[in-house]
C-alpha cells in the first residue's frame, strides 16, 4: 500500500491526522501492514495499533485496553519535576500508572529517583512493567498496593486516577470508550471517587514537605482542590492551554 492510499483510507475513516498516521503506520517495522490498517481503520487508537506512545519525549510501550497516555499529562510530570527540584534521589510513585509513562518520564529525568508504581488493572500493571521493569510495579487497589516500607516516606505522587463522571463514559470518544479498560476511565457519579481516596490517604505516605500532582479537568478543578484542603494539604490549582491539562498540586505541611 502506498503513502497516498494509505492516508486516503484513513481519511475516510475519518483520522484528523491521517498523514501523521500514515507516516507513523509505514515506518514501523511489520510483517502485515494491511491488518496494522484494519485495525485502525476499525477505530482501535494508532497508539495501540503500534504498540506505543509518545510522551514526554519517550516511546512507552502500550496494550490493548490500557489507558493511552495524554498529551495532558505531560503536566502531571512538569508539576512532579517542580517539586522535587531541591530533593536528591527522590522516592516517586506513579499511582493508577496506566502503562507506567509518568514513572518512566520521571525516572528519566530525575537522577537517582526511585519510582514505585500501582494499578489495579492486571493488564495495565503487565504493560507497565514492560516499561519499568517488574520489581516496582506493583497490582493492587491505589495505596494498598504498595510496600508498607514506604509509609512516610515518598517524596511525590503522581496520580492521573480516572475522572470522567459515570454518565459521561458513554459519550466518550469511541477510541477511548471502546478500546479502553473502563476501569481506566469512570471516577464515578461526579468523576471525584478515585480523587477523594486518594488525597484522604495521601498523608500518610508522604514525607514532610512532599507532593501530591492529581490531574483533573477545568471544570472539575474546584472541587478536587476542595478534597484535597479537606484532607489537611496545602493545595493549588495549575492550568497549561498549551497540552490542555489541569492538575491539583497538594503540598503535606513540613
Amino acid at each position: 500500500m502506498d503513502r497516498d492510499a494509505l492516508v486516503a483510507r484513513l481519511r475516510a475513516a475519518g483520522c484528523v491526522f491521517a498523514e501523521d498516521e500514515a507516516d507513523e503506520l509505514l515506518a514501523e517495522p511489520h510483517d502485515d501492514l494491511a491488518a496494522l490498517v484494519a485495525r485502525r481503520v476499525a477505530g482501535e487508537p494508532l497508539e495501540q495499533v503500534l504498540g506505543w506512545a509518545r510522551f514526554d519525549g519517550l516511546r512507552v510501550l502500550v496494550a490493548p485496553g490500557v489507558f493511552v497516555p495524554r498529551l495532558r499529562t505531560e503536566l502531571v510530570v512538569r508539576e512532579v519535576l517542580h517539586a522535587l527540584r531541591d530533593v536528591a534521589a527522590p522516592l516517586v510513585v506513579d499511582l493508577c500508572c496506566g502503562t507506567g509513562a509518568i514513572g518512566l518520564a520521571l525516572r528519566t529525568r530525575v537522577p537517582g529517583a526511585v519510582v514505585h508504581a500501582a494499578d489495579v488493572d492486571p493488564v495495565a500493571v503487565a504493560c507497565a512493567r514492560r516499561n519499568l521493569g517488574p520489581d516496582d510495579v506493583h497490582e493492587g487497589d491505589l495505596f494498598d498496593a504498595l510496600p508498607s516500607a514506604l509509609l512516610g516516606r515518598v517524596d511525590a505522587v503522581a496520580v492521573n486516577a480516572p475522572y470522567v463522571p459515570t454518565a459521561h463514559v458513554p459519550l466518550m470518544p469511541a477510541e477511548a470508550r471502546d478500546h479502553e479498560h473502563r476501569i481506566a476511565l469512570d471516577g464515578g457519579d461526579d468523576g471525584l471517587d478515585l480523587h477523594r481516596r486518594v488525597l484522604a490517604d495521601a498523608r500518610r505516605w508522604l514525607a514532610p514537605g512532599g507532593t501530591v500532582v492529581v490531574e483533573t479537568s477545568r471544570a472539575q478543578s474546584a472541587a478536587t482542590l476542595a478534597v484535597a484542603h479537606a484532607a489537611g494539604l496545602r493545595a493549588r490549582v495549575v492550568e497549561d492551554d498549551d497540552v490542555d491539562g489541569t492538575v491539583v498540586v497538594a503540598r503535606q505541611p513540613t
